[in-house]
């Protein structure tokens, strides 16, 4: 029997993360019992200096009924973490905390069978240090689903997905296949499907300005087109390719409900500047539902006490069923 409650993992500690987790609670009530990863002290340091008054419930990793847990106290799984301000600069001081976090979390979600798991920002250039992409990735690897998750920025109005994520430009074409083409729309129509009983229409872009070049085998040719035509074939709603250019301009986007791009910023920055934040990450293809607050550990607004929880009260919101 699949389990009800939500388990978030705070991530960075030197992140909005906190303060955005107590604003949610705040301004919504949930139905899922809320359990979150993070150390102890650094939450009441955090919930302190912010100005929130939350009780705790500390709780077993090992052993915790699920009907003794409520959202009118934090539901918190205790990872000792030394810092020596609540505030700190972001460094790899704090991987081996991440680290725990997130293998305390899979281990939770194995035993328990909790299919709902949201994380907070991770500084990737710290934490990853280039030897994974993301943490789409490195959660991909951890279950041994490598090369078969997707990420899905969503929103109900339209969302986008990048075939790659956080690569170099100069190595995006490398990685362009008709299998992740094929991968990826599979992965949302079925998402679409569970969630919304329906079959997306999806638009896909091509690389090239305009979905053209000046080589013979460009990769709208070689690759995207027949990946498309195929894809078609077996009855997927997909059409293109589009030039990035245009694709996103009102009279087309009205017609689709997800664009497949071919990188990351290709498609995130006119969806940030469509949405702002009112979008999460979703990534396909993983044992359970896992959801990320679509923002970075946002260093320069630590302790502030302005950020937006809008993504993260998303994120609950979808997961909270």
């Amino acid at each position: 029997m699949k389990n009800k409650a939500i388990l978030i993992v705070a991530g960075e500690p030197n992140s909005i993360f906190l303060e955005i987790f107590f604003k949610s609670l705040k301004l919504k009530r949930y139905k899922s019992p809320l359990i979150i990863i993070c150390s102890k002290k650094l939450l009441q340091e955090q919930m302190k200096m912010l100005k929130f008054n939350f009780k705790i419930n500390t709780i077993d990793k090992n052993f915790f009924r699920f009907n003794t847990l409520n959202n009118k106290q934090i539901n918190l799984i205790n990872i000792d973490y030394k810092f020596n301000k609540c505030f700190e600069k972001i460094s790899s001081k704090s991987n081996i905390y991440i680290k725990k976090s997130f293998d305390i979390a899979l281990q939770i979600i194995k035993t328990y069978k909790i299919t709902k798991f949201i994380n907070g920002p991770i500084s990737k250039k710290s934490f990853l240090k280039g030897k994974i992409l993301g943490i789409t990735e490195y959660l991909a690897k951890k279950t041994k689903k490598n090369n078969n998750v997707a990420m899905l920025i969503f929103n109900k109005k339209l969302s986008v997905s990048p075939i790659t994520t956080h690569l170099a430009l100069k190595n995006v074409h490398k990685n362009i296949s008709k299998k992740k083409i094929y991968t990826h729309v599979k992965l949302i129509t079925n998402f679409y499907k569970i969630n919304f009983n329906r079959k997306p229409a999806i638009a896909i872009t091509g690389l090239n300005p305009h979905c053209e070049s000046n080589f013979i085998d460009c990769e709208e040719k070689k690759i995207i087109s027949p990946a498309i035509k195929e894809l078609q074939s077996k009855n997927y709603k997909v059409y293109g390719p589009y030039p990035a250019d245009t694709v996103f301009t009102n009279n087309h986007i009205k017609n689709f409900d997800v664009i497949i791009g071919m990188y990351h910023d290709q498609v995130l920055s006119p969806m940030k500047a469509l949405f702002n934040f009112d979008a999460i990450n979703i990534t396909l293809g993983l044992p359970f539902t896992r959801i990320s607050p679509d923002h970075g550990p946002n260093y320069s607004m630590l302790g502030k006490n302005l950020s937006d929880p809008k993504s993260l009260i998303q994120a609950l919101r979808f997961l909270d069923k």
